[in-house]
């Protein structure tokens, strides 16, 4: 069961790869000409955002009629639904990030594939970035 699980999550990352590919979105330069609403806009960032807001929607609304997950005991649905400094905080920091870079975690890992220097440096830093939040929260949870 476990190697299936992994089977389905590799295939699931590598079609999600490859639609980043196809809608463009591997580039940054697209991904802020989305953000640039007083110049060039580009709308294409809406498009891609809004197929997936309705594949997510309609995964989510079939998902709570199931009983439980076809590869899973049971659902891991979010708990907390507090909005708190520590949630605005991280949204407005990968905001900025996101604006500054042009890339987001999922487009930044599959656009390793081309084999960029600036990407494989934001990767590098992206993931250092959550180490530092990960030892920063232990420390904090600890006092």
């Amino acid at each position: 069961m476990q190697s299936l699980r992994l089977a389905t999550a590799l295939l699931s990352g590598l079609v999600f790869g490859v639609g980043l590919a196809l809608s463009g979105m591997l580039d940054p330069a697209r991904v802020r000409g989305f953000l640039d609403v007083t110049g060039a806009w580009d709308p294409t960032l809406a498009f891609v955002l809004a197929g997936a807001v309705t594949a997510s929607g309609l995964g989510t609304a079939l998902a709570r009629r199931l009983r439980r997950p076809v590869l899973a005991n049971s659902f891991d649905w979010p708990t907390r639904s507090r909005i708190d400094f520590a949630l605005i905080l991280g949204a407005g920091l990968f905001g900025v990030g996101w604006g500054l870079s042009g890339f987001c975690p999922g487009p930044a890992v599959a656009a390793l594939s081309g084999r960029s220097l600036p990407v494989a440096v934001f990767v590098v830093a992206m993931l250092a970035g959550m180490a530092a939040h990960g030892a920063a929260r232990r420390v904090l949870l600890v006092r």
